[in-house]
């Protein structure tokens, strides 16, 4: 099948694609939700906005509610980046010190909508979220509804390997060389300097990922049973503890995924992994351009840190519409992708 893998030529966990499909035909084929991680304090300086964007991805909208309130864009804080081809709800935080607001009405249009608003004390801070609800539609699909019915059940089980997505790498996947020749000693501004320390850490880890989904570990068990030297990511915390010996307790935790086994976001110091892990995650980073990653890595100062392997689509459904649609819904945590999860049903035209 052709069309775009979403994973830039990374492997599928669960083989050859399933479907052929199209998203994105209309804003409305990708339906994104913030699921918030806090209630807002009802009093404060900061006025939160919930509202709905149509076609309208996060720093328009942010540049929109700057103008709207007379502030300066700084003044505006939001979680998360919303990509304009969707129908999103996220939050925003306008600073208005004297808690005089510009009506809501002079803010709406057909665009964007405001469902909430609330008095809140802090600017709202990145990651600031529970995760993301997605209904996504799939048009023009091509495919057995059998077989893809039971890739769709096999990631119900077993999940998916949890990549960075191809949107981490830019409009045209050119970030990673950009991070390097940053690290070569051009100078970038310094929220291209953020954008491209992501970049970098993130093909890294797809790296380590990628050997794992190949030698069949990346779930955490080969031939029955955990590798030595795992170090294991808590569900829904970016807590890890290990390496530890494997038992009986922790096969039973990782099959009921309150832990995933985790792969490195590369920084200064020792990797926290051991014995065969370490000897898998060392041999995918050692070509030359991974070198040049993680020195550039080392030297800008960040820290060694794990990001769990495995991502779990929460509470996936699908039905199939009267037109022959495939819809499909699911929550994501917070820093996942919703593109991954398509890549391992089939290869999904438009879905970057």
């Amino acid at each position: 099948m052709s069309g775009d893998d979403g994973l830039g030529g990374l492997p599928r966990a669960h083989g050859a694609p399933a479907l052929r499909a199209r998203i994105r035909s209309a804003p409305e084929d990708f339906r994104v939700e913030e699921l918030p991680s806090f209630a807002a304090s009802g009093s404060g300086e900061h006025l939160l906005l919930t509202v709905e964007k149509r076609g309208m991805n996060t720093a328009f909208a942010a540049k929109r509610l700057a103008q709207w309130a007379g502030v300066g864009e700084v003044a505006i804080g939001y979680a998360g980046l919303k990509d304009r081809h969707a129908v999103t709800v996220q939050r925003f935080s306008v600073h208005l010190p004297k808690r005089v607001a510009p009506a809501l009405a002079e803010l709406e249009s057909d665009e964007l909508r405001v469902l909430e608003h609330h008095w809140h004390a802090k600017k709202l801070p990145r990651g600031a979220l529970a995760g993301n609800r997605f209904v996504l539609a799939l048009r023009d699909v091509d495919g057995e509804r059998d077989a893809v019915e039971r890739r769709l059940r096999a990631i119900v089980a077993d999940g998916v390997p949890n990549y960075f997505g191809e949107q981490r790498f830019g409009r045209d996947g050119d970030n990673v060389a950009n991070a390097l020749a940053m690290f070569a000693g051009r100078r970038v501004r310094r929220e291209q300097r953020s954008l491209l320390l992501s970049a970098a850490r993130s093909e890294l880890f797809n790296r380590a990922l990628a050997a794992r989904v190949r030698d069949g570990s990346w779930a955490g068990l080969r031939d029955g049973t955990g590798l030595d030297g795992e170090v294991w990511s808590l569900a829904g915390s970016r807590s890890v503890f290990g390496p530890e010996p494997w038992s009986e307790a922790l096969a039973e935790r990782l099959a009921r995924s309150d832990i995933h086994p985790s792969g490195p976001l590369w920084g200064r110091g020792e990797l926290r992994s051991a014995d065969a892990v370490r000897a898998l995650e060392l041999a995918a980073l050692q070509d030359e351009q991974a070198l040049a990653l993680r020195a550039g890595l080392e030297a800008a100062g960040l820290e060694q840190e794990r990001r769990a392997l495995r991502l779990r689509a929460e509470s996936l459904q699908w039905r199939w519409l009267d037109d022959g649609a495939l819809e499909l819904g699911f929550v994501l945590p917070a820093g996942a992708y919703a593109t991954v999860v398509l890549a391992e049903l089939g290869a999904i035209d438009g879905a970057r």
